[in-house]
């Protein structure tokens, strides 16, 4: 027997289907063993020798795999043919070893799509496992580990708040936080635009002014309204005629096949899909032998898929749109390693795969994989240029034809932060001498807009070219920046949190070597040579740990109040910018005497005034000077008519609340953020602090039932159990029968209760069994039914597509394969007779070890 290792149960149920009964394949379900989470398990002083530690919920798969192994003649490692890959296989490989397990002969595998072809072939072909790919990933996984376990206890001391840093989160937050400072520095300038309406043998098309008063017009020449408006005039004035006439024929070619990085980035610009949800469908999409290895530096195609692809476009379109040679790609990826074929379909026969986001994300990379095979656009952009007679005045039309579409007719690239494009409007047919008839003048003010805020697509693009990280790591680096909440996203852009602000000012004051970017890629190049057998990965470690080890223990010595002093300096231009009116940016705007200056809290950083505790002056840490997010103090509302105390608003640590009185007996209630600020008063106030509510005894319980507002929000209370309530409003406004309502849907699971399950489709009779078929929700994901086959749904199908024939092609494919192999019962035990004077026979005394 033949044991293959592979990391999903979806690859190895694929893959065993390939192999005959000679094999067996299990799934080690990814890693089976990391670093432990404790101090010292890397050590420097001995080599950076590693401890490794097996995963918990692994021990079951791993005594699966022993127990096959020992039975095993041969061991075929066949696990993803990138560094994590080789990790896995030798992680394997180590654990079998030490569990004396370990068959005589043991052979490693790659291949880079999922499909008999592919893995036939590669079992044909086997290799020893790659030494330099796994001291690659050991120096990777020893240098984040260390930067990891070093960094975060001088944070967790030194910057209250910080969670912990990494080697490439922390850069990568960076390019988050400067963008956010260049946004913030940018100064909007006014420019205007004159734009000339015109028509040319009933086809509209306009022209912008380019020369007047016999100067060049750019961009941000006219920067007033009076100038504005005296083009205008002149526009209006003049008797345009065509000048000149340019025509230059222009070539684009197709962009190449798919990488890690150019697919995340097309499928969020296109699909509005996240990294990490483009490698979930992708890995789907790979195991169910859709596509080829999704995590990949390469842009070039095999030459049978190139051929299949150029039969594919002679197919679909004619023989114009295949290019006389093929076409061959080189990555220009900066730092580009471990370059497997791009990412492309299996068969470029199947236009569609799968339902849903899968069959969304196919279609981007078969369109993207078949169009790089496809002839180039030819196009022809056209220059007119409208002269008012003097020459003093110009205008300016540009606009472009697709002569050829070539791969346009099938695939255009996405752009990041596109605009209208002039160059792409239609222009009639026209030539010197011609007179359109101008119909209008239109005069805009603009302004000068700041970079754009970074998309999860240019975030991935600029990493990738600064050298970054890896493809492989894109997504995860990405996510636990917005795990952290050091980043929030909006609109799809990423906005740097106060946390993630401070810690990226802490890293360049005090750790500023390490979060440079050309460090960083320079790090990286060194653990690509480690790859490629060029250095050795102890020799990198040391040079790192050289430096870097000695210079947290002096951030270590320093004091907490040191540290907010040195930050207070190096943020002073952030925190406290120039007025502009040569006065004190730091001069308190309650007291007028104290001075703004850093602070740390328990909570955090803020800003406060010298002059504390006679002034309480405080701003929020992420308000850079204006008066946004200042608390001058607490804000008199008005006196409670009861008890005769004062009621006034103030900022928190939280938040704002209203507080009743003071002292620490005082009473408090947040401001819930659903409430405006316009209806906010003093009776709304008192209604908050008189919370929680008594709506009244349950009429079945006569228990009672509360309102109140708390720290998940707004809710009601009925013996011992919570039921939500959708705003603050609610609090007051519920009633005695909508309560009892909601509190008897939430008991229920919210209407959820345990009923028998409600098919989430129905299609219908099955044609040949008759039952009525059922799309369901599974324990193990959704399945079809006739009522006797249950067939489970591929991850590639969506539940919301599929359809009547998709669900009659999945119920008999499954009862094709007959019942379902379960485990043999074992025979039942035959009581043995007793006979009535039997004795009990003594114990064997067990024999002397030496005897």
């Amino acid at each position: 027997m033949q044991l293959v290792i592979v990391e999903s149960p979806a690859k190895a149920k694929t893959i065993e289907k390939y192999l005959g009964r000679d094999f067996k394949v299990l799934a080690s379900y990814g890693h089976v063993r990391d670093l432990p989470p404790k101090d010292g398990s890397v050590d420097p002083d001995d080599g950076f020798s590693m401890e490794w530690q097996l995963y918990p919920d692994k021990a079951k798969r791993l005594k699966d795999i022993q127990d096959a192994a020992k039975q095993a003649d041969r061991l075929i490692l066949a696990t993803d043919p990138d560094r994590e890959g080789e990790a896995i296989s030798w992680h394997v490989q180590e654990l079998l070893r030490q569990k004396k397990a370990l068959p005589q002969k043991v052979d490693r595998v790659t291949f880079n799509a999922i499909t008999k072809q592919a893995v036939t072939d590669a079992m044909a072909h086997p290799r020893g496992l790659d030494d330099d790919l796994i001291d690659a990933y050991r120096a990777r996984r020893a240098l984040d580990y260390l930067v990891g376990f070093t960094l975060s206890p001088v944070l967790w001391r030194k910057l209250p708040g910080a969670k912990s840093a990494g080697r490439v989160q922390s850069v990568a937050l960076r390019l988050v936080v400067e963008r956010e400072r260049e946004i913030e520095a940018f100064v909007a300038q006014q420019y205007w635009s004159i734009t000339g309406q015109f028509e040319m043998g009933g086809t509209p098309f306009k022209a912008r002014l380019a020369r007047w008063r016999g100067d060049k017009i750019e961009r941000l020449t006219i920067t007033n309204e009076v100038d504005a408006r005296a083009a205008e005039v002149d526009v209006k004035a003049g008797h345009f005629t065509v000048d000149s006439v340019e025509t230059k024929p222009l070539t684009r070619n197709p962009p190449p096949p798919f990488t890690t990085s150019t697919l995340q980035q097309e499928a969020a610009r296109k699909l509005g899909f996240s990294a990490s949800h483009t490698m979930r469908v992708a890995q789907d999409l790979y195991e169910d032998g859709a596509i080829t290895y999704m995590r990949t530096d390469g842009v070039q195609m095999d030459g049978s898929a190139i051929s299949a692809a150029r039969r594919a476009i002679a197919d679909r379109y004619d023989g114009g749109y295949v290019p006389d040679q093929p076409r061959q790609y080189q990555t220009k990826a900066k730092n580009a390693q471990e370059a497997h074929e791009a990412i492309r379909p299996t068969d470029f026969g199947k236009d569609k795969v799968g339902g849903g986001d899968h069959a969304r994300l196919y279609d981007l990379i078969w369109k993207r994989a078949l169009a790089s095979q496809m002839a180039s656009a030819r196009l022809e952009r056209t220059s007119v240029d409208l002269s008012d007679g003097t020459g003093k005045t110009m205008l300016r039309a540009t606009g472009q034809v697709i002569k050829f579409p070539g791969f346009l007719a099938l695939y255009d690239e996405g752009r990041d932060d596109s605009s209208e494009d002039d160059d792409a409007r239609l222009l009639p047919a026209m030539a010197k001498g011609d007179a359109p008839a101008k119909t209008g003048v239109e005069v805009e003010a603009h302004e000068t807009q700041p970079p754009p805020r970074y998309s999860e697509a240019s975030l991935v693009k600029k990493m990738e070219e600064l050298g970054i990280g890896r493809p492989s790591t894109y997504a995860s680096i990405l996510q636990v920046l917005k795990d952290r909440a050091y980043v929030r996203v909006e609109k799809n852009r990423f906005l740097p949190e106060e946390s993630g602000r401070l810690l990226t000012a802490f890293l360049e004051r005090f750790f500023g070597r390490y979060v440079e970017y050309d460090f960083t890629a320079g790090l990286e190049e060194e653990l690509d040579d480690v790859s490629g057998g060029r250095a050795q990965w102890q020799a990198v470690l040391e040079r790192f740990w050289r430096d870097f080890k000695p210079r947290t223990g002096e951030v270590m010595e320093q004091k907490p109040s040191e540290i907010t002093a040195a930050l207070d300096e190096f943020l002073g231009p952030y925190l406290f910018p120039d007025k502009g009116d040569g006065s004190d940016p730091r001069v308190c705007p309650n007291c007028g005497t104290g001075r703004l200056a850093l602070r740390g809290g328990k909570f955090g950083p803020f800003i406060a005034c010298s002059n504390y505790p006679e002034c309480k002056f405080t701003r929020k840490f992420a308000q850079p000077g204006g008066s946004d997010g200042a608390d001058a103090g607490p804000e008199t509302l008005g006196t409670d008519p009861e008890s005769g105390l004062e009621v006034t608003k103030r900022s928190g640590r939280f938040g704002p609340y209203i507080q009743l009185g003071d002292g620490k007996e005082a009473k408090r209630s947040s401001i819930p953020k659903d409430i405006p600020g316009e209806d906010f008063d003093l009776d709304y106030a008192l209604r908050l602090l008189s919370l929680p509510r008594d709506v009244g005894m349950h009429p079945e319980t006569g228990k009672p039932i509360v309102a109140g507002l708390g720290r998940y929000g707004p809710y009601l209370l009925h013996d011992g159990k919570y039921a939500k309530l959708t705003g603050t409003a609610e609090i007051f406004d519920i009633g005695m029968n909508a309560a009892v309502a909601r509190i008897a849907d939430a008991a229920n699971g919210g209407g959820r209760g345990r009923a028998k399950a409600e098919p989430l489709k129905t299609f219908g009779p099955h044609p040949t069994s008759g039952g009525e078929m059922k799309l369901m929700a599974g324990r193990f994901g959704p399945y079809v039914t006739d009522g006797t086959t249950n067939a489970t749904l591929p991850k590639t199908v969506e539940p919301e597509a599929l359809t009547v024939e998709e669900a009659v092609a999945l119920i008999d494919a499954r009862a094709a394969k007959g019942p379902a192999k379960g485990k043999k019962k074992a025979p039942a035990k035959k009581a043995a007779a007793k006979k009535p004077d039997a004795k009990k026979a003594p114990a064997k005394k067990k024999a002397a070890k030496d005897a």
